[in-house]
């Protein structure tokens, strides 16, 4: 029985003869190659493409080349790719096909492994098919269940909301019928409250007039003394910020002389590194000629001594030639026919002799020749490698030089940066001052008209002599569907919309509520004056904190949506 250790998707690029490179499609059923490598299979592969693996290493090697390949899959230009590669034919039909894992570079494209894969016989490719069948059916039987139990559990929410919401509406119906009762209640009551509340807000009137001109004194000795505290506030701004512009200014120019000099000294250091690197060619070449030299210098010395050699040879060769010679001259009246032909031979060695002799005298010339040239090529070596190191030594001077003047530019850009930052701060506490101005004066003019507005009302109040229904009182069991009930025809509570509450809690103290119908506005007051300020002054003896709590009904929590699960047609 196999073991599976590998089962992802990976993308495959296809790359045939003389067509554009593709990926690979899930959609063809019939897309399939195998390949079975055994031991002695391993052992060729590792001698033609030189790996350094064993074969029970080589699967998890080439386990972590597939992941490289998926790691990389992502990018624009991925690092590690896989390539399906038919040289042989223009399309991939049963030909075999070569699985290429390359790593790919600026240089080139580097193939890590090559496996060459056949295509599946039609008993492979319907093994595999129902391989592929059997494991869909299997998730189709999973999805059943899984959806036979979603349904069984939406069933049960759905009768328990259904029970909830008649419950739900019962508790309705008993809350109106309370209501109706409350609202009987609270009109009979209505009347004699509304004349109570005519005195109080006569008494009110009064008072806040008495209230608003203490105040109105307090706002101006106030408005007075903070008006004057920032008009010094301004001119000590105002002469900071000259001082901070100027030292802005400093600063911009001493950062573009900085400039200057860094873009000088750069010019200088590329022109020293370029010396440097040209000086380095030179040497380089010197260096090169040098060794030529040297060795044909240990040639020639190696042809002149077996030259030398030979030379020994030959004076040996004449000694004995000469010994013979004498042992001759003594026959020479029994060899006399023999002479001729050793003269010949001895005047034949006397001229290889005469030949060798001035071989050596040209080879010792040339050694000469080539030792002094080469004494000449090391005194230039020499003087280049001098030049070199002060070259080096200036370049060091002259990064030195750059990185104090950048250490400068960045020191000045910081403080120009800390002044920038002092100055928009100043600029921030002199705009809020100015604003808590501006409020304090709108707040005062707000005050002004309210007491006109009320002036005015209670005036037309008195002389109309009418009962008019200016606000209702109401309970808290009875707010919420009160205010439920008028939603379409009223729809601010002083500057507040007016929303259901729900079941939302309420102060057992009763609170007045002021109605306004949105076509209707007070006259002689602006609505904009009933709008919630956060930094308003509350007017002694008025009721505040008159609002209406708003519950909104959570809604129900979505449902989980069904997740698709990975297709496992064509196992990765």
């Amino acid at each position: 029985m196999t073991e599976t250790l590998f089962n992802k998707r990976l993308r495959v690029h296809v790359k045939c003869k003389d067509c554009e490179e593709r990926l690979t499609d899930d959609t063809d059923p019939y897309f399939l190659y195998n390949l079975a490598i055994s031991e002695e299979d391993f052992q060729s592969l590792k001698v033609q493409q030189g790996l350094l693996v064993d074969f029970a290493s080589f699967p998890q090697k080439f386990i972590d080349l597939l992941n490289q390949c998926i790691s990389e899959e992502d990018r624009d230009h991925p690092k590690f790719l896989l390539q399906l590669s038919s040289p042989s034919s223009p399309v991939l039909d049963h030909s075999p096909a070569n699985l290429n894992v390359v790593e790919t570079n600026a240089f080139k494209h580097l193939t890590h492994l090559s496996l060459k894969l056949l295509h599946g016989t039609d008993l492979e490719l319907k093994k595999y098919l129902a391989v592929c069948l059997s494991t869909v059916k299997e998730e189709k039987q999973q999805l059943e269940k899984r959806l036979t139990k979603t349904e069984d559990d939406l069933s049960r929410q759905l009768s328990y909301a259904q029970q909830t919401l008649s419950e739900k509406s019962r508790e309705l119906d008993k809350l109106r019928s309370e209501w109706t009762s409350q609202t009987s209640a609270l009109s009979s009551s209505h009347s004699q409250d509304l004349t109570a509340e005519r005195e109080k807000a006569l008494e009110t009137q009064t008072r806040l007039q008495q209230q608003n001109e203490q105040l109105r004194r307090e706002l101006e000795g106030a408005h007075t003394k903070s008006t004057q505290q920032l008009q010094s506030r301004l001119g000590e701004l105002e002469a900071s910020n000259r001082d901070l512009t100027e030292k802005r200014y400093k600063s911009e120019s001493i950062i573009r002389d900085l400039k200057t000099k860094l873009v000088g000294l750069e010019e200088e250091s590329q022109r020293a590194k370029q010396q440097i690197l040209s000086l380095r060619r030179e040497n380089s070449t010197l260096d090169t000629e040098c060794h030529e030299r040297e060795r044909q210098v240990n040639q020639l010395q190696t042809r002149l001594a077996v030259l030398e050699q030979e030379i020994k040879d030959k004076d040996q060769l004449v000694l004995r030639t000469k010994e013979v010679l004498e042992a001759t001259q003594q026959q020479k009246n029994s060899v006399e026919g023999n002479a001729e032909s050793k003269q010949l031979q001895i005047g034949k060695l006397e001229a290889t002799v005469k030949c060798l002799s001035e071989e050596l005298i040209k080879a010792n010339g040339i050694i000469k020749k080539l030792q002094g040239e080469l004494k000449g090529l090391a005194g230039k070596i020499k003087m280049k490698n001098t030049v070199t190191v002060s070259q080096e030594k200036v370049l060091q001077e002259t990064q030195e030089r750059l990185h104090t003047a950048q250490r400068d530019l960045q020191d000045t850009q910081q403080q120009l940066k800390h002044r920038e930052e002092e100055v928009s701060k100043l600029k921030e506490q002199l705009e809020a001052s100015i604003q808590k101005l501006d409020e304090s004066r709108e707040v005062l003019k707000t005050n002004e008209n309210v007491i006109m507005w009320l002036n005015k009302q209670l005036n037309e109040n008195q002389l109309s002599r009418k009962p008019e229904v200016i606000g209702t009182f109401e309970t808290p069991s009875a707010l919420s569907a009160s205010a439920g009930q008028r939603m379409g025809s009223a729809s601010h509570i002083m500057g507040y919309p007016i929303t259901s509450t729900g079941n939302s809690k309420l102060s057992s103290l009763p609170q007045i509520f002021f109605l306004a119908e949105t076509s209707r506005e007070p006259a002689g007051l602006e609505s904009k004056y009933f709008e919630k300020r956060e930094d308003s002054i509350p007017l002694r003896g008025l009721l505040s904190g008159i609002q209406l709590n708003k519950a909104v009904p959570r809604p129900p929590p979505a449902k989980p949506g069904l997740q698709s699960l990975p297709s496992a047609y064509f196992p990765g």
